[in-house]
């Protein structure tokens, strides 16, 4: 059997604070595989924000081990570090994040400035017409992300995310800035995406939002309480 794209074993992360060391993770053991859709579920406080950081390596372990790609994270240098993350991973935050004075075509290339891959400008720009064009925005490419709605922002981030072709998406609250039917049109086009292979990751507090997932795994008081396979939702 092939392996899991994400494993992690016994994973623990404490801060450190005044009186003592605060333990967000307690020892998490989980695996995902390749084209999966999970939603992590929890209260503020829960742990599942600090499980996400890790898994887009864009924090550190106290203990355990992370495996991503089959590759164990905590043995990689900085460069290789990046490199899998910038290859492997895509990332969606909950305020979309994009450069105000930058074209959507802009923004969406500017992975590719990072990969490494020696692309021309106008090679970059092309990509990005495409990646504009998936979500459903090819007409916008040149406007400023001022000049359009919150949730076209969040398609532009989806876009941006899916430019280095990743095997995975992680999004943080991804409609947490959005009205009821901005979301549900994210989340279709989330499920979508997963329909086409690519593996999701989706960090909610929101039952609704979860509900587009196939499997909801839940976190209290940073360990796991519940992970459960649930029914695909049907396409309108």
């Amino acid at each position: 059997m092939s392996q899991p794209l994400i494993r992690v074993a016994a994973l623990g992360k404490s801060y450190r604070t005044a009186a003592a060391p605060f333990p967000a993770l307690r020892g998490v053991d989980l695996s995902i595989d390749a084209g999966e859709f999970v939603a992590i579920m929890g209260h503020s406080g829960s742990g599942k924000s600090t499980f996400m950081n890790l898994l887009g390596c864009l924090d550190t372990a106290s203990s355990g081990d992370y495996f991503l790609a089959g590759r164990k994270v905590a043995d990689l240098d900085q460069e290789q570090l990046a490199a899998l993350r910038n290859q492997t991973i895509g990332f969606v935050f909950q305020g979309f994040n994009l450069l105000q004075r930058m074209s959507l075509e802009d923004n969406v290339a500017l992975p590719l400035v990072y990969a490494g891959r020696g692309l021309a400008r106008e090679q970059r720009r092309q990509s990005a017409r495409q990646e504009l064009a998936r979500v459903g925005l090819a007409s916008y490419a040149s406007s400023l992300p001022s000049r359009i709605s919150g949730g076209q922002q969040q398609r532009v981030a989806i876009a941006r995310a899916l430019v280095n072709s990743p095997q995975l998406l992680l999004a943080d609250e991804p409609t947490g800035n959005l009205d009821s039917h901005t979301s549900e049109e994210i989340m279709k086009l989330f499920s979508q995406l997963n329909g086409e292979g690519i593996t999701i990751v989706l960090v909610t507090h929101e039952p609704d939002i979860a509900a587009w997932a196939r499997r909801q795994v839940c976190f209290l008081d940073g360990l796991i309480v519940s992970d459960v396979a649930t029914p695909p939702r049907a396409l309108a």
